[in-house]
């Protein structure tokens, strides 16, 4: 279930009294975790919730079971020092929750527990490796990508290198071939080569790689990356900046391989779909993560648009930016289509 979305009463403070209370000057940011917030709290009635009222990590919402414990904790602590609190002069008012459904239903769950370790998440096909380069292969991968030109989005700056991803068909054009990937990254695919958790057997050849990199606040919007223009394993390495990534699943839906190829089916139904799942991931940098199988094919990722993130009650501040190297291999049934449709472009078919 979703955490609701508040908002100011349309009345005055005082004569709209709500079981919901907006506390500013209080939140991890400050130093006071969720538990000692509850337990202050607490005294005046009981507390169903404590939520985070925005991204700052200094402002929350205290969700009463009833209206008159709100009343009593605002008229005690309104502008006054609270020594429980750390001495903090709390500044508080009602809150409401937002009559609008729709945007109750898609707001993210600030309180997923964040995962430090890929055992932790529970999903089939997902691994991620801490430290997988050195603080200074970090910082020449940066100097070398910083050297050759940024294409820039809306929010964020790419590079791509094999083969260009284009976001307006989420595909690509496998006629357009930028050459072999960069000799900066010859080091990270030999590595990428004995990553753990894969069958020995299994035969790792990558040939595209787009570069992120995200400013602080800029996240990645849910998605699955697209079936037929990759195959199945994708690696994604973080460098400069922290991040979360989450990940999410209707179990509406279902995935299924393809007997005919080494593909998978993805098929879903999340029209009207609430049984919803999620997880979440904490990805420190020089940490690379890697999508097969279910976590692949079944589970969209993204990363929320936070300046912070809140890590086992702790405040992650998002570096000046984070900038990720994803490695994908086009897939095979891409090339023959793509092929096909050259060769009736020249046949005049």
């Amino acid at each position: 279930m979703s955490v609701p979305r508040f908002t100011r009463p349309k009345t005055p403070a005082s004569d709209s009294p709500s079981p919901y209370l907006y506390v500013a000057n209080c939140g991890p940011a400050v130093g006071l975790s969720y538990d000692t917030i509850a337990s202050v709290f607490n005294t005046f009635g009981e507390v169903k919730g404590i939520y985070a009222a925005d991204e700052s990590g200094t402002r929350v919402i205290v969700s009463y079971s009833e209206a008159n414990s709100a009343q009593q904790a605002l008229t005690a602590l309104n502008r006054k020092s609270c020594a429980d609190l750390g001495g903090r002069s709390l500044h508080i008012r009602y809150s409401v929750i937002q009559p609008n459904c729709e945007a109750e239903s898609q707001q993210v769950n600030e309180h997923i527990p964040v995962s430090l370790l890929d055992s932790e998440v529970n999903i089939p096909g997902l691994y991620l490796v801490h430290d997988f380069l050195s603080p200074q292969e970090e910082k020449e991968l940066l100097a070398a990508v910083d050297e050759r030109p940024w294409i820039s989005l809306s929010k964020r700056r790419v590079q791509h290198y094999g083969y260009e991803f284009c976001y307006g068909t989420r595909n690509v054009d496998t006629k357009l071939h930028l050459g072999e990937l960069p000799s900066f990254v010859s080091s990270v695919l030999e590595r990428i080569s004995l990553f753990p958790g894969l069958n020995s057997s299994t035969s790792i050849l990558l040939d595209q790689l787009t570069v992120n990199e995200y400013p602080p606040g800029v996240g990645l919007s849910p998605h699955v990356d697209t079936h037929s223009a990759f195959e199945g394993l994708i690696f994604s390495l973080s460098l400069a900046g922290p991040c979360i990534m989450e990940f999410r699943r209707y179990l509406d839906g279902s995935w299924v391989p393809d007997a005919a190829s080494s593909a998978y089916t993805k098929v879903e139904n999340v029209v009207n779909c609430s049984n919803l799942v999620r997880r979440s991931l904490y990805l420190p940098p020089r940490s690379i993560l890697l999508l097969s199988g279910e976590a692949r094919y079944a589970w969209q990722h993204y990363i929320p648009h936070h300046k912070i993130d809140i890590v086992n009650q702790s405040v992650i501040r998002r570096g000046a930016r984070r900038v990720s190297f994803t490695f994908r291999k086009v897939g095979i049934t891409r090339r023959v289509r793509s092929t096909i449709i050259c060769h009736k472009e020249q046949s005049g078919w």
